[in-house]
């Protein structure tokens, strides 16, 4: 017998459900695992050859998987690719977000320089953006993809939607922390500033190895954008 339908009263062993509850707890972080693996792998066969190219058995070879243990994490490469993009967008929102936290205080800014203020917002935002080369490749890929597929454009779009939004979010964070305010919609600023930069790293991936990185470009004009785009607060934001 059995109580609760966990344990088996004269052996003590599992029951069939707790057993399998253990093997789903214990499965879980592995599987995990597998699928970071599984991501990474396509991501740098993306970024290498190609999304349309890239076969689902070579990123189970590169990432040293079977296709079962692929399929057992994916529907197939839609999802796959699908996930990715996610992954990325969250890792783009947590580096920004470690980036704000690290933002001491209000600063004060020169009327006439703006040094201060200006200095830490651009510093912040380029310290944050540290895009490698294969999420650049990858992404551009994706959004000439999705002009010709319409479904793949929608869930594009709204991942775009939801990762400038968390971005503005952040930002308006930013500005608050360092005394400023926009005199723009921040959903303005925020397009402003992600196309810049956008251009800056298809820039730089059509440049030789020994052109700047796109923080580098960046740097050139986001100061410059950021102080024209930008005022000190007229009202004390709440702490």
């Amino acid at each position: 017998m059995t109580t609760g339908g966990l344990v088996d009263e004269q052996t003590g062993a599992p029951s069939p459900v707790e057993a399998a509850l253990t093997e789903a707890i214990a499965t879980s972080p592995r599987r995990a695992r597998t699928r970071e693996k599984l991501l990474d792998a396509a991501l740098s066969l993306f970024a290498e050859a190609g999304i349309a190219t890239t076969s689902i058995e070579a990123i189970c070879e590169r990432a040293g998987f079977t296709r079962g243990a692929f399929y057992s994490n994916f529907a197939d490469k839609a999802e796959l690719l699908d996930t990715l993009a996610t992954r990325e967008q969250d890792e783009v929102i947590a580096q920004l977000r470690a980036a704000i936290t690290a933002v001491a205080g209000p600063c004060t800014r020169d009327d006439e320089n703006d040094v201060n203020a200006i200095g830490e917002i651009a510093s912040t935002l380029l310290n944050s953006l540290t895009f490698d080369r294969r999420r650049a490749i990858v992404n551009s890929e994706m959004r000439v993809l999705a002009i010709r597929d319409q479904a793949l454009a929608e869930s594009y779009r709204a991942r775009e939607e939801l990762l400038l939004g968390a971005i503005g979010e952040e930002l308006t964070r930013l500005i608050e922390a360092t005394g400023q305010e926009l005199l723009i919609p921040v959903r303005m600023f925020v397009r402003l500033l992600w196309a810049g930069f956008q251009h800056d790293l298809e820039s730089v991936e059509r440049s030789g190895p020994d052109s700047p990185s796109a923080t580098e470009l960046a740097s050139e004009w986001m100061t410059v954008v950021t102080s024209r785009l930008t005022q000190p607060a007229t009202t004390p934001h709440d702490a």
